[in-house]
């Protein structure tokens, strides 16, 4: 949320041709390969890829930094995967919202910063819900990244969901795990859902 919505926001209030390519740049790694993104991201970040080339090349460092098989690289793999989700729904609503209710707060007085708050927040708020429910909810149980960027030493619950299972066979702990999934799915989508519904009937 706190990279997709300055992002949405942007694009939302930029020129239509620059609003064109912005997205066509948003929704581009989706005609690749998600595994070959990740992939991707392993030939960046190993000891000699290209981000330590650069790092060396430049002088900011004498020898390769471990960003392989570390949180940093986690996070970095799900930011970059799954940030589109987070900046679509909020574009979509950001782009509809109506301007002149924003133009009519700052005549009124309101300064810039309580006009965004007061006005383009609470409307930006189904953006807002949709795109944390898109992230969350695959980004919960993701697999691929943690087994890959994060190594062996990941702990995220669908990598130990996946070892409890095919791995150590411990179908009892894991089947715990998965009850846990589910409910750790389940109840923010209940929790925002009623939310959303006790705002809409607010504005009503």
């Amino acid at each position: 949320l706190a990279l997709g919505f300055p992002m949405a926001y942007g694009i939302a209030r930029s020129n239509p041709t620059t609003r064109s390519l912005l997205l066509l740049l948003i929704v581009l790694p989706f005609w690749i390969s998600f595994l070959l993104r990740v992939y991707a991201w392993m030939g960046l970040m190993n000891n000699y890829g290209v981000i330590n080339n650069l790092l060396m090349w430049s002088g900011v460092i004498d020898q390769p930094i471990q960003l392989m098989y570390t949180d940093f690289a986690i996070f970095v793999g799900l930011a970059y995967s799954y940030l589109p989700f987070m900046i679509l729904p909020l574009y979509a609503t950001l782009e509809r919202m109506d301007l002149d209710l924003v133009e009519a707060a700052q005549d009124l007085g309101a300064s810039r910063t309580r006009a965004f708050w007061d006005i383009t927040w609470p409307l930006a708020k189904p953006g807002i819900i949709a795109g944390c429910l898109l992230v969350f909810i695959p980004a919960m149980g993701e697999y691929v990244i943690p087994y890959l960027l994060g190594g062996s030493e990941s702990l995220l619950i669908g990598r130990v969901l996946f070892d409890e299972f095919f791995v150590n066979r411990d179908w009892p702990l894991a089947s715990a795990v998965a009850i846990v999934l589910l409910l750790l799915l389940v109840v923010p989508i209940v929790f925002l859902q009623r939310y959303q519904a006790r705002d809409q009937e607010s504005t009503t």
